[in-house]
């Protein structure tokens, strides 16, 4: 049973409509770009943490003076952006992988109970839910319905379906039906929505009505989610690959992969972050990819000491990732040179949300962890 609780805070501070240097879901953008606006300090200071009962992969949302995140304690928490303290909790009645959606003053998130949330962003409570027929791991993403007078909500799960509902109400649009688990966030661009699934197909479908546009063999399943710029999708799969796919070319005999990477021989779970110059990605060979975005060739690499299944942002010059190996890093853009680190200990699976010069990340020791400028 599903029950919210709410903590009243003395600086507590709403924006219904998301500020520009706001991050108010997965990668930031309905395009799943995985790049901030603003800057982060040189060398960012902890903030605060706050502690769940359990590991924490979900990846948060900031917006206004709210942090938005789930965890594997089946909670939904709202913190204060400043100081950590919790605003609201909202229990479902499994653990939460899936990372929150903030929009028109609604949060929406999925469970590993099958069901998809609404909830107040100010208060916590319940607004709808929907449910699927398994347990949804990726982030929800949106658009705009075709007659522009609504928002619609996507999400995929485990019961191998993708699912676009009434933000408003829940109520059901269309489902596209693939043929084996949706594990990552849709991503969302000119009218179409791009995602991979455990069928190893990368999947094209109209925003419009939910019909087949398009779908490319990937090789291997694909774990994580699809990042979209200028009509080209980039993506990693199981298969040690990660693709370029340019969404615009015929499919018939011409293939729309403009190139593939392969370095060693360890799966791709990270989602990347792309620039027209540049995309950067975590492998589990426990290096952290940049690669140039035309044509694929190496920019450099950065090497940790664990795997990297958390997806990197990219803010200004500097690229912010975590690892297994229980670090956070700040690395250069330029360069991949290792500018900052700090170690929590235990294992990074959660990415990165930044806004506002100020960077939140959970980690498997259960905590919710805030770096940032420290005010003297």
């Amino acid at each position: 049973m599903s029950f919210v609780k709410f903590f009243p805070a003395a600086a507590f501070l709403f924006a219904a409509g998301s500020l520009a240097a706001d991050w108010p879901m997965f990668r930031g953008s309905a395009n799943l770009d995985g790049v901030a606006q603003g800057h982060l300090p040189a060398k960012p200071a902890l903030l605060w943490t706050f502690k769940t009962a359990a590991a924490v992969r979900s990846t948060a949302a900031i917006v206004g003076n709210q942090v938005f995140i789930g965890s594997g304690d089946g909670n939904v928490y709202s913190l204060n952006t400043t100081n950590g303290e919790k605003l609201w909790e909202f229990k479902t009645s499994e653990r939460i992988e899936s990372s929150p959606l903030v929009l028109d003053g609604k949060v929406f998130i999925g469970s590993v109970d099958g069901f998809l949330y609404a909830l107040d962003a100010k208060s916590g409570k319940q607004i709808w839910k929907y449910e699927t027929a398994d347990k949804i791991l990726g982030a929800p993403n949106w658009c705009k319905s075709p007659d522009g007078k609504s928002n619609w909500i996507l999400v995929g799960s485990y019961d191998f379906k993708l699912h676009c509902v009434e933000a408003a109400t829940g109520k059901s649009n269309w489902v596209f039906e693939s043929s084996n688990y949706i594990n990552g966030s849709p991503a969302v661009s000119d009218g179409v929505t791009v995602f991979g699934g455990c069928d190893a197909v990368l999947h094209i479908i109209s925003l419009a009505d939910g019909k087949k546009i398009k779908g490319i063999e990937a090789g291997a399943y694909v774990a994580a989610s699809v990042a979209i710029q200028d009509g080209r999708a980039y993506f990693g799969h199981f298969e040690n690959e990660f693709q370029c796919v340019d969404l615009k070319k015929d499919f018939g005999t011409n293939s729309p992969v403009v190139w593939r990477f392969r370095d060693r021989e360890f799966p791709f779970f990270s989602s990347p972050a792309v620039t027209k110059e540049r995309i950067i990605f975590g492998g589990r060979d426990k290096q952290l990819h940049c690669v140039r975005a035309d044509d694929g060739k190496p920019l450099w690499t950065f090497a940790a000491r664990g795997k990297i299944d958390s997806s990197p942002v990219i803010c200004g010059d500097k690229v912010v990732v975590g690892s297994d190996d229980g670090r956070v890093y700040i690395v250069s853009l330029n360069g991949g040179k290792e500018l900052w680190s700090y170690d929590i200990g235990q294992a990074i699976g959660s990415s990165p949300a930044v806004a506002n010069g100020k960077f939140v990340i959970g980690s498997d020791d259960g905590n919710v962890y805030c770096f940032g400028e420290k005010k003297k």
